[in-house]
């Protein structure tokens, strides 16, 4: 297929890279690029599902396939390629030595010595610091090698029992941008397709007004939010506080959006919402302000599908539309 060459090209990019250079790239460089790898990987393949979504159902499930097979030997191919890098710096994923290279790799990326065993002295604060973020993205990195196999066969599993529930339906997933912000880009193409033209807010619109009523509503969304971050939670600062800075993360980053943002949505819009999933049942939230049967904007739901395994190691959601039939 000629949109998957591309792929298949931009991945042999790095590979062309002289000598020198590579041996330039620290290992949090290539961490960088590695991760920029995966992700313009998954970019392609939103990009090739959009564009197979064309034709009769026939022609679809056809270019569908075409595109899962050929994702599913470029993230081999991708994930080979950078475990060999990775080893060739002296970090290996795949034999005995997991922790004790995981470990070098850690504090290399920290900027701790790795090569004076007798400098006992204490690290400083910031080093320490340091280190715990590289731990993160250390460990982040070998999970990803680990699952990388394993992600292609569940996604599949997961999007041929979406298929199954949504097409007697007349329904078909429309794919959305994985970068954090898909949970809110899913709702603002939703609300676009309903009005049929452009939404009357933006995802960082609704990011904003999802942290004003979770603000406004702090009573009722506070507890939920203890409950799932109480763990590993060691500061000073008070619940109202941290609170507080979640709201803040919701309204400011590419913070991921789960059940807590959701509820919120469907108060900020009023608006009934249905979330349709191949990995768990399908859920409902806003009950109460879902449609009668009336006609318009004002009463139509937004529908929405969540996905396991998607990407990998975090949760992804999808706009569901009516199926076009060519």
């Amino acid at each position: 297929m000629e949109n998957c060459q591309e792929i298949e090209d931009k991945q042999s990019e790095p590979n062309s890279s002289d000598a020198s250079s590579k041996k330039q790239e620290t290992r949090d460089e290539m961490l960088s690029r590695h991760r920029k790898e995966t992700a313009q990987l998954q970019n392609k393949e939103v990009e090739l599902k959009k564009a197979a979504a064309k034709g009769s159902k026939a022609e679809q499930k056809t270019k569908k396939k075409q595109v899962e097979e050929e994702i599913s030997k470029k993230s081999a191919e991708l994930k080979k390629k950078q475990a060999e890098e990775l080893a060739s710096l002296g970090y290996c994923s795949s034999n005995g030595n997991e922790k004790s290279n995981l470990d070098t790799l850690v504090k290399a990326i920290a900027g701790v010595s790795v090569t004076n065993p007798h400098d006992h002295s204490k690290p400083s604060k910031g080093a320490k610091r340091r280190e715990k973020r590289a731990q993160e993205e250390a460990a982040r990195e070998q999970r990803i090698q680990e699952e990388q196999s394993n992600i292609v066969s569940d996604r599949v599993v997961e999007d041929e029992k979406l298929e199954r529930k949504l097409e007697p339906i007349g329904l078909a997933v429309n794919g959305i941008k994985p970068d954090g912000h898909c949970l809110y880009r899913a709702v603002e193409d939703q609300l676009a397709h309903l009005s049929g033209g452009s939404s009357p807010y933006t995802y960082q619109k609704l990011r904003e007004m999802v942290a004003a009523y979770m603000r406004d509503h702090a009573s009722d969304f506070l507890p939920f939010y203890l409950s799932e971050n109480m763990i590993n939670d060691d500061s000073d600062r008070s619940q109202a506080d941290r609170f507080e800075n979640y709201c803040k993360e919701v309204e400011a980053t590419a913070a991921w959006g789960g059940e807590l943002e959701l509820r919120a949505l469907t108060h900020c819009l009023r608006k009934h919402i249905m979330i349709y999933s191949g990995s768990f049942p399908d859920v409902e939230m806003g009950k109460e302000y879902k449609s009668d049967g009336g006609l318009g904007l004002s009463n139509a739901s937004i529908v929405l599908s969540y996905h396991r395994h998607a990407f990998g190691l975090g949760e992804h959601y999808n706009s569901v539309v009516p199926n076009a039939i060519g």
